[in-house]
């Protein structure tokens, strides 16, 4: 019987460090990791970080998808139809500052077509979303607030179209976001959520961009101020068993790295926490720029 015992915690270890191993994968919005519950002590980074890539830590809001987002899932603001009345029109907001939602996505893109913005449709509310607001909202004589309330909404939709899809998530490339006051200095992949884009910025210049996705409510993107712990031109998930090639790896198991998912469906998915590429070429050209030890932040 201890001999029994010996066996199957053994074999249980194994498992657990098999299992505790570096790697995301796509999946659509809003489904749940995958992955170990707790992690391996004394492994290297390569074979068993400390949380696989869905852990969080620090993440102020769900990502996207896309993600983040991308994420599929609403904020309460969102269950109410775009031609509801609210309890008190013009006052109560129905969408406003840090909410995430698809009638968001509508929003954003009504503003696209209004030129307040230039940025495609993210679904999160955030800074330049509400600039864009408080822009219209002072042209149409209503309450500059930058949130949406019913008043607003109505202008909005009365002065628009309704989106087309292809509107609502462009295959263009995304225009990049100001840069966090963290990238201004040294060798920095510099990663916003709002604008899902990267920056590869040397000394506070841009030196190439490229169009981001995020990992899903469930299994977020950590945000944060980060370094490149170490780097895989070919990678397979031992998580997830899918591809991750030019792989950069900044916080335990999330890397940056080139999504034939990302390539094919665009914000349609999300990964399991890391950032997901979809333009090979240009991933390719920065990998080989990037050092182990290079900057990596990730921001709102």
């Amino acid at each position: 019987m201890h001999r029994q015992r010996v066996m199957i915690r053994t074999l249980g270890l194994a498992a657990a460090v098999a299992l505790a191993a570096t790697g995301c994968g796509p999946q659509k919005s809003g489904a749940g990791p995958a992955s170990p519950s707790s992690p391996v002590a004394g492994s290297s980074p390569e074979a068993s970080p400390s949380t696989p890539d869905d852990g969080k830590a620090g993440a102020s809001s769900p990502a996207a998808s896309p993600s983040q987002s991308p994420s599929s899932s609403a904020s309460p603001s969102a269950s109410a139809p775009s031609s509801a009345p609210s309890s008190s029109p013009g006052v109560q907001p129905i969408m406003a500052n840090g909410d995430e939602s698809e009638q968001i996505r509508d929003l954003q893109a009504r503003l696209r077509q209004l030129k307040l913005v230039s940025t495609a449709p993210t679904g999160f509310y955030g800074s330049k979303t509400t600039a864009a607001v408080k822009t219209f909202q002072s042209r149409h004589g209503l309450a500059a607030t930058g949130s949406v309330d019913e008043a607003t909404w109505q202008k909005v939709q009365g002065l628009t179209k309704k989106p087309t899809e292809d509107e609502l998530r462009p295959p263009t490339t995304n225009e990049v976001d100001a840069p966090d006051p963290r990238c201004m200095q040294g060798r920095v992949m510099c990663i916003s959520k709002e604008s899902r884009t990267l920056a590869w910025m040397i000394d506070g210049k841009v030196v190439s961009t490229m169009d981001v996705r995020f990992g899903s409510e469930n299994t977020p993107t950590r945000e944060g101020e980060f370094q490149v712990g170490w780097k895989a031109k070919e990678w397979t998930s031992t998580i997830y068993h899918t591809s991750m090639p030019y792989s950069m790896f900044f916080s335990e198991g999330q890397a940056v790295h080139y999504s034939s998912d990302f390539a094919a469906r665009g914000y349609a998915g999300a990964s399991h926490g890391c950032v997901n590429v979809r333009d090979k070429a240009k991933l390719s050209a920065l990998f080989d720029q990037v050092k182990v030890g290079d900057k990596v932040v990730v921001y709102w």
